[in-house]
């Protein structure tokens, strides 16, 4: 048992305990020597905060990677791992005395190091989420090529955790986040499962060290009652299956309390306390072949009653890591368990996952790697690549199946649209409907595990810019938002014409070809967004304007001003006088939304910029104005949401707002007709949109979402 072994790494502060477990776990080869006493050497009177000899930090690593891998030139890699980072060898010299495989590895471990800053930054910082995604964006380029580099470096983090006890607290919290948020995920998606559970209740211990107290002090208080109750029920177990026909030697059973994170997760999910948890008990069933574990179900649904809907098969369809399992959840008397049927092969694969089988050719691991290119988003936007790649990356998985049969694995929660996407990008990009289970349904019908799909599609791109938010996967919200702004580049460019041709009192066929003249088309969508670059070309033009010999003929121009219009809840900058704002009925842009304004006399008429009319409007070449809706202090947002009708789901939700420092002004419950489970919820929080949004609906359903000061609802 790995919990065994890291309770072994833990207890060493004496570099002959960490010489002698590294070679309990690895090999005394030639090779591993050298490379232990070249790490001796390289970090000799390097000292760790807790005043341990540095080195002790690498010889562990290496023994966690050798317990992980059992593989020479990984641990030899392990070794090695902070020498090019901290002391004054290089990469040359690694190669030199240790080959290139090894060099290779440490240039990458060494590449993910780089990008770490010196002085970590406040847990309690905004900036956090940037810098976790940074570090995942630079793990998955430094990993991309040999992803053995990921498998030393969670070995490494897994011992930092172990020894976050010498930092100060602050670090302590900031360092465990990004452990949950990046390594855990990380060794989730490679099928490490003994690694990422360690990771993520060691995070838990610090990040939240009161939730993690209680279930610490419920689970010890009961720890006598459960061992008897895993004990009475595997010794039940093992007797039904030797009657039935198994030999005693031909199969283990091994019970476990689940790991404190995934109780913790499954209470905030379900809106309980560790009292109202079922099924906080699991017992693992081994057995040499994949036909063996078909007759354990049956023989374990014979005997004990099961929980339909907690049954899964991830044999007969695996997960894209490699996972291999039969779930099933029974009742056995006053207790619920939760069973896992496996081989003992699928035993190492789940629990090692990659790790246990990199060395075989891809094609033969049964784990697909591909995950890691598809995370190689077109993406500037940091926040944004790390709110993809996190959804990918840590999500409960379903099947779903084409009608010829053909198997998806897409996130819970995931629609018709992102299983179109997830056949083809021009599938989901031209998707009309879905057929799910033969039955009608709109493309954001959210789909079940097994279900049969079957997608409708248009002849040409179909916008879906407001949809963004409903889709789940990563590839669905990229290729839309891709979508979406070439479409609002290609508007911003025509109504940027439009505007200077307002403002230079000129038509837009003669500011066009000017624009087209001085090369500035690629540039040319800025116009409509960013003032300054508005201002910029104006008066480009008209300085060439003024010199040239047009102007000997013709009145020198006035000089043009931008003056900023406050008008209703916009700013309106022209030279125009503007005396009144309207809403064009055709459409119904909110507060925040993307919106062009033109002009008819004094007036500016408000459209959003996806409107169809606007859009013929802006073709046909009418007068606008350069428009931006004005910016409240702290706006203020109504949003109608589904909450659980269950006990304690209000107070965990709340509590929930509250962590995530969401400032609450007001909340009204009632009664939800259609589905007496739910009730409504009307909220209304401050705060940035985005952010509140997210927040918000990652809890409970939400319906609607509106700005309070919304000009068009007045």
């Amino acid at each position: 048992m790995i919990q065994d072994f890291i309770q072994k790494v833990r207890s060493i502060r004496e570099l002959e305990e960490a010489e002698k477990l590294l070679f309990e776990i690895a090999s005394k080869s030639p090779k591993i020597q050298e490379a232990l006493e070249f790490a001796k050497k390289a970090h000799e009177g390097q000292f760790r905060k807790s005043g341990e000899p540095y080195v002790i930090h690498p010889i562990l690593v290496a023994a966690l990677t050798g317990y992980v891998t059992k593989d020479d030139t990984m641990v030899v890699s392990a070794l090695l791992h902070d020498v090019v980072e901290d002391t004054p060898y290089t990469l040359e010299d690694i190669k030199e005395r240790f080959g290139e495989t090894v060099a290779h590895l440490v240039e990458g471990l060494t590449k993910i190091v780089e990008i770490r800053s010196e002085e970590l930054i406040p847990s309690h910082s905004n900036e956090k989420l940037i810098t976790s995604a940074l570090s995942f964006r630079k793990m998955l380029l430094a990993s991309i090529k040999d992803v053995r580099v990921l498998i030393v470096k969670l070995c490494d983090r897994l011992h930092n955790m172990l020894t976050l006890d010498a930092l100060p607290q602050k670090k302590q919290k900031r360092i465990a986040e990004e452990t949950l948020v990046v390594y855990a995920p990380i060794a989730h998606r490679l099928g490490i499962a003994s690694v990422k559970n360690v990771l993520e209740d060691l995070s838990f211990y610090y990040i939240f060290p009161q939730e993690y107290k209680k279930i610490d002090e419920f689970i010890k208080a009961h720890k006598v009652e459960f061992q008897m109750k895993l004990n009475s029920f595997i010794d039940t177990v093992s007797k039904l299956l030797v009657k039935n026909g198994f030999k005693p030697g031909d199969f283990q059973i091994i019970g476990r309390i689940k790991h404190y994170y995934s109780i913790y997760l499954k209470m905030q999910r379900k809106g309980i306390s560790i009292e109202e948890v079922l099924d906080l008990l699991a017992i693992r069933i081994l057995v040499p072949e994949k036909l063996d574990c078909y007759k354990v179900l049956g023989v374990v649904h014979t005997n004990f009653k099961p929980l339909i809907m907690r049954f899964k098969d991830y044999i007969a369809v695996p997960k894209e890591n490699g996972y291999q399992t039969i779930h099933t959840t029974v009742f056995d008397k006053t207790s619920i368990f939760e069973v896992q049927i496996r081989t003992f092969e699928m035993h190492k694969t789940a629990e090692y996952g990659v790790a246990a089988h990199w060395k075989y050719k891809m094609g033969d691991m049964g784990i697909n790697l591909k995950w890691l290119e598809n995370l190689q988003y077109q993406n500037d936007n940091i926040e944004e690549f790390f709110e993809l790649a996190r959804n990918d990356l840590y999500s409960e998985d379903i099947n779903v199946f084409s009608p010829k049969g053909d198997v998806f694995t897409l996130p819970r929660g995931a629609v018709a649209l992102d299983f179109a996407y997830a056949i083809h990008s021009d599938i989901g990009k031209r998707a009309t409907g879905a057929y799910i289970n033969k039955q009608k349904a709109t493309l954001l019908s959210e789909l079940k595990n097994g279900d049969i799909v079957r997608i409708e599609t248009a002849q040409e791109p179909i916008l879906r810019c407001s949809w963004i938010d409903a889709v789940k996967t990563s590839k669905a919200k990229e290729q839309m938002r891709l979508l979406c702004r070439q479409k609002y580049k290609e508007i911003n460019s025509k109504t940027a014409i439009n505007i200077l041709a307002t403002e230079l009192r000129t038509e837009p066929k003669k500011v066009l070809e000017w624009i087209k003249k001085h090369n500035l088309e690629p540039n040319l969508h800025r116009i409509a967004t960013e003032l300054n670059y508005l201002k910029e070309i104006k008066n480009r033009y008209l300085s060439e304007y003024r010199k040239g010999m047009l102007s000997i003929l013709t009145p020198k121009k006035k000089k043009i001003k931008l003056e900023p219009k406050e008008v209703e809840k916009f700013l309106i900058y022209t030279s125009h006088p503007v005396s009144s704002v309207e809403f064009s009925y055709c459409c119904h842009p909110k507060r925040g939304d993307e919106i062009v304004a033109f002009k008819e006399g004094n007036k500016a008429i408000v459209h959003h910029k996806m409107c169809q009319v606007a859009q013929q409007l802006i073709e046909e070449g009418k007068e606008m104005l350069f428009i931006e809706w004005k910016k409240d202090k702290v706006p203020r947002y109504k949003l109608l949401a589904l909450l659980p009708d269950q006990k304690g789901a209000l107070a965990q939700f709340l509590s929930y707002l509250s962590k995530q420092g969401v400032n609450l002004v007001s909340i009204e419950l009632g009664t939800n007709k259609e589905q007496t489970n739910l009730c409504e919820m009307v909220i209304e929080a401050k705060g940035d949109m985005e952010k509140l949004r997210k927040k918000i609906s990652q809890k409970v359903k939400v319906i609607e979402f509106f700005n309070t000061e919304d000009a068009y609802t007045k």
